[in-house]
């Protein structure tokens, strides 16, 4: 009940969302001074073990999920025979009520958007765990437009043999469940590609793919009709993206994309310059019609030969022209060499800088970002302040460099030494983020060795405060 003080912690302050299992609330966390969300299961089913089981198993799922573009499990608990679990509270709406406020999105919003739940996605197949209910509803949208995936209840784990979800048993959202899964067949990360095509489908059309008077109508249409098509519905979009649509909802889960990284790199493919009048010639098919392409075998040509010939003719005439100019062809494999395989030389300008806080309240000072890169080491970017340490994975500034580069070193300037950190880089200012240096202690100017591919944004991720209650970055310098 609102009002209601839960493990002498917790006040609830609203209640903001209610389903067939558990009630979220709106929370304030008395210690830490924070709003969170708090789900409670309902309390018929606290005599149910399977239920308080599944309960306990989504608290413990998710707390092995670090990732930006999912919501984080911050506690779990009981009082009164009742089950809780503490997520961090994300103020803003979803992607379903989104959709329903402003109707279809535009295609690059709902790419972008699909990709960031994507990747949070693949991230928990990685880590051997199915969602198995994606759905607008389950996506919520930060301040800032950040995507984050709740809502693990029924997620299952992929290499489990027996457990409380057994085949034959059908779970999940009929609007966007998976064939196999309207049939209580065996559910795994194909399924979860299924259910965020239907997804992105809705973002661009403003319906879902398949309509019907209740929840077996609806399923029965997606066992049995083939996907739909959305420039049908909004000519507009790519051929590109609507085919990739199709294809992540193809009926036979062989079909469809491979992984979520997979259906990641398409998605990217699709916001490139390639989605215009070239998309049609770039289509994402799928292996059977790819196959079914394929031209009939017939008498060899001799046009490719002639060609080929003809263009080994052209480059020995230019070669030859090089090695005359030059008093050795040394010296072209040389320049040839360098610009093959050299790195960042020299230092380089970021563009811009923006805090980066994932587990927090998503601001930390990021109003004074840009004074890590000013080139002034009197004016610093600096956390909050903490009393206790950090009591979340980690905070960072994510640096811009305007466009991908390889960068070899970074070096961290601080006037408040003794903290602990590590350099990612990533493709995107929100992530997901690979490690390139190792987390190390940063003193006053301290330099860390980068290993890893050409990137736009690099990140300095602050694990460990130290013994300091908030950390200054005078300024960071990349070469």
């Amino acid at each position: 009940m609102v009002g209601e003080l839960i493990a002498g912690r917790y006040e609830l302050e609203e209640l903001v969302g209610t389903g067939g299992m558990s009630s979220v609330y709106r929370a304030h966390d008395r210690l830490l001074e924070r709003d969170v969300a708090l789900k409670v299961l309902h309390e018929q089913f606290t005599a149910d073990t399977d239920y308080v089981e599944r309960f306990r198993r989504e608290a413990r799922s998710v707390a092995q999920l670090s990732h930006p573009n999912i919501v984080t499990v911050i506690d779990r608990g009981e009082q009164d025979d009742r089950q809780f679990i503490v997520f961090e509270y994300v103020a803003g709406e979803n992607l379903k009520s989104l959709v329903d406020r402003e109707g279809p999105l535009p295609e690059e919003t709902a790419v972008r958007l699909t990709l960031q739940v994507a990747r949070a996605l693949g991230f928990a197949h990685e880590h051997g765990l199915v969602h198995r209910d994606v759905k607008p509803q389950n996506v919520l949208l930060n301040g800032d437009g950040q995507a984050k995936v709740t809502d693990f209840g029924i997620a299952r784990s992929l290499d489990v043999k027996g457990g409380l979800t057994q085949t034959g048993t059908v779970l999940g959202t009929s609007d966007y469940i998976a064939p196999e899964q309207a049939r209580g067949s065996r559910v795994d990360a194909q399924s979860d590609i299924y259910s965020l095509g239907a997804v992105l489908y809705e973002l661009l059309t403003g319906e879902v793919p398949f309509r019907g008077d209740n929840f077996v109508a609806v399923a029965m249409r997606h066992i049995n009709e083939p996907p739909p098509s959305v420039r049908e519905r909004r000519p507009d979009v790519s051929p590109r993206l609507d085919a990739a649509i199709r294809r992540a909802m193809a009926k036979e889960p062989r079909d469809r994309f491979g992984s979520m990284d997979e259906l990641c790199a398409e998605l990217s493919a699709c916001l490139g310059p390639e989605t215009g009048a070239a998309g049609a010639q770039t289509m994402v098919v799928s292996r059977r019609q790819r196959r079914a392409q394929r031209p009939p075998a017939g008498r060899p040509s001799i046009w490719p030969l002639i060609l080929l010939l003809g263009g080994l003719a052209v480059l020995a005439g230019i070669l030859a022209a090089v090695f005359a100019l030059t008093d050795s062809g040394n010296e072209l494999s040389g320049i040839v060499g360098d610009k093959k395989t050299k790195a960042s030389a020299g230092p380089v300008r970021f563009t811009a800088a923006s805090a980066f806080d994932p587990y927090g309240d998503q601001s930390e000072h990021g109003d004074r970002a840009r004074a890590a890169i000013d080139g002034d080491p009197a004016t610093a970017w600096n956390t909050e302040h903490y009393s206790g340490g950090l009591n979340k994975p980690g905070v960072g500034l994510v640096l811009d460099l305007g466009a991908a580069k390889r960068l070899s070193r970074l070096v961290v300037r601080s006037d408040t030494p003794g903290f602990t950190a590590k350099i990612e880089s990533g493709s995107s200012a929100t992530g997901p983020f690979t490690t390139v240096a190792a987390a190390q202690d940063v003193g006053g100017n301290t330099t860390f060795t980068l290993d890893g591919e050409a990137a736009r944004y690099y990140i300095v991720w602050i694990t460990d405060l130290g013994s300091n209650s908030s950390v200054d970055l005078n300024e960071v310098k990349g070469s």
